[in-house]
This record gives C-alpha cells, structure tokens and sequence, in this order.
C-alpha cells in the first residue's frame, strides 16, 4: 500500500526575512548595552548654595555673628558700672561736704573757730594797761605835789576825770578785742562754709556727671544687645536668599541632567524598539502567509523491495527530509 506525506512549509521571503531578522537581533544583542549613558545623574549644588553654606557655617558670621555685639555691650555694662560706683561715691561725698558746710552755718558758728588763748591775750593786754593806768594815776600826784595841790579838791577832780576816762578806755579796748576775735572766728567759719559748700557742689558734678556717663553706657549696652539680637535674623535672610537662588539653579541644572539622561536612554533602546517593530511586522506577516505543501508518495513495495527492507524507505525519508532542509535555508 502507498504512503502519502505532506508538510507545510513558509514562503521564501518569508524565510529571509526570518532569517535577517535573527541576524540582526544576535548582532544587537551581541555587544552589552552601555547603560552608562543614562544612569541617574545629581546635580552638584550652586555657587550661591555653596556661599550659603560658608556663611551659616563660618564663625563670626551665621554661626556666633552676635558674639562681637555681646562683647561689646558687655564692655558698656562693666563701663557703666564703674561709672556709676564713681557716681554713688562722689555724690556720697558731696552729702559729706554738704553736711560739713551745715555745720560752719548759724548764728553759732563761730565759736568753733575762736581761738583758744584769747582770753588769755585779753587778760594780759588789760593787765599791761591796768599798769599804765596806775602810771597815769602816779603822775596825777606827782604834778599835784609839785604844785603844792597834793591832796587838795583838784587832785581828786583830776584823778576822778582819769580814772573815768581810763575805765571807758578799759572797756572799749576789751569789746574791741573781743569784737576782733568773734570778726576773726566768724570769717573763718564763713570761709570754711564756703569751702565745704564748693566741695560739695563739686561732688554734685562729678557725681551727676558719672551718672550720665553711666547711663549712656547703659545705653549703648542695650543697643549692642538690640544688634545682637538682630544679626542673626539678618544674616539668616542672606542665607535663605543664597540658598533659594542656588536651589533654583541646582533645580535647573538637574532638569537638564534629566532630560539629556532620557534622550540617552531613547537614544540607547531606539534600535531595539526599531527591532520589536520589526519583529510584531514579520510575525503579522507571517501569521497572514500562504503555506507551501510539499508532498511525497511511497508505493507498496516490490518482493525485492522487502528484502531490501527497511534501507529503501529510510533512504527516501532522508531524501525528503534533506529536500526540506534544503527548502528551509
């Protein structure tokens, strides 16, 4: 009995594009992808962000910028302290002074300043003149002898007219001393007042004046810490502005980082999208072809045929076989 084979077999061009398409896929996929090209990529930062970072961190500017105004108003303080100790000690003296000036003041005054022999100088000016007054007396007798009055009413008018007028002379040279010592005491108490008076009032200056100074200082110590109070503030501003307008840049820069990055990865798997293209085309057109059929008929074999055997069957399976292969390259 015959035997009837038939396979199908696609068309030619259908084969070479199979087979152009195989070599291009093994000659793409042959070298390694050079992902390199467009691996991720950070953008370094700005200049700005860079000077940003040097002032927030640079001492004496972001970081202890407010030191030198603390220092500073820490020098007022202690100048205004010392100000104000001169201050309380000046103003303490011129309470002294004034109160001293006080004491040289009023009716009685004086008596401090008498000196303290005055007595004794009174005493010995009327004794020497108690004793020249006896004199006088002694010569009143003398004259009334030498004129034969010795004894007689004259005598005794003129002794009783000296002796009055010397006793007036006695007191007015005593008040005259007394009045010379109180005039003496009274304008050393006077100057003595004035003296403490001007001391005091020289006090009241300094001491006025030491407190304004302190004051001022006080002053200038509390505009340091206003300022010290403030620099940070301000330097912070700086910082933000030159750490906003270097994000801006750094923001730019990555955008363009990024967008090259993706044009490199298009650029890279263009040829192997271009392939899968290629390969969805070839598998349409594939799917849509017309087969080929190839048939091959074997008759019943002949007695010789099947002492042959098995060799003649194989030998035209292989004839077939190999006629396909020819048919496939």
């Amino acid at each position: 009995m015959a035997v009837t084979e038939s396979r199908a077999l696609p068309p030619q061009y259908v084969e070479d594009l199979q087979k152009d398409y195989g070599k291009q896929v093994t000659a793409l996929t042959a070298a390694p992808l050079a992902t390199d090209k467009f691996a991720p990529k950070v953008a370094g930062q700005d200049q700005a962000q860079r000077d940003a970072y040097t002032m927030a961190t640079t001492q004496g500017q972001g970081i202890g910028a407010f030191q030198p105004y603390i220092s500073q108003a820490g020098a007022y303080d202690q100048a205004a302290s010392g100000a104000l100790g001169q201050a309380s000690t000046a103003l303490g003296q011129a309470g002294q002074f004034g109160t001293a000036a006080g004491g040289f003041s009023g009716p009685s005054a004086y008596q401090g300043f008498m000196s303290p022999y005055q007595q004794d100088v009174i005493d010995a000016t009327l004794s020497e003149y108690d004793s020249q007054a006896a004199q006088g007396l002694a010569g009143i007798g003398q004259q009334a002898a030498m004129s034969g009055n010795l004894g007689g009413g004259r005598e005794g008018v003129m002794r009783s007219q000296y002796q009055n007028k010397s006793d007036m002379n006695r007191a007015l040279l005593q008040s005259g001393l007394l009045q010379q010592g109180f005039t003496q005491a009274n304008q050393l108490a006077n100057q003595a007042f004035g003296q403490q008076s001007n001391l005091a009032n020289l006090q009241m200056g300094i001491g006025q004046g030491q407190m304004g100074i302190g004051q001022a200082q006080q002053g200038l110590s509390q505009n340091q810490q206003g300022l010290a109070s403030q620099v940070p503030g301000l330097y912070g501003q700086d910082v933000n502005a030159l750490r906003s307008a270097g994000a801006g840049q750094q923001a730019q820069q990555q955008a363009q980082l990024d967008a090259t990055r993706e044009q490199n990865r298009l650029r890279a798997y263009e040829p192997y999208e271009r392939l899968g293209f290629q390969g969805s085309g070839i598998q349409t057109i594939t799917s849509g072809a017309p087969g080929q059929y190839q048939s091959m008929v074997q008759p019943n074999p002949t007695p010789l045929q099947n002492a042959l055997g098995i060799a003649g069957v194989a030998g035209g399976l292989m004839t077939g076989y190999g006629d396909y292969l020819n048919a496939t390259k």
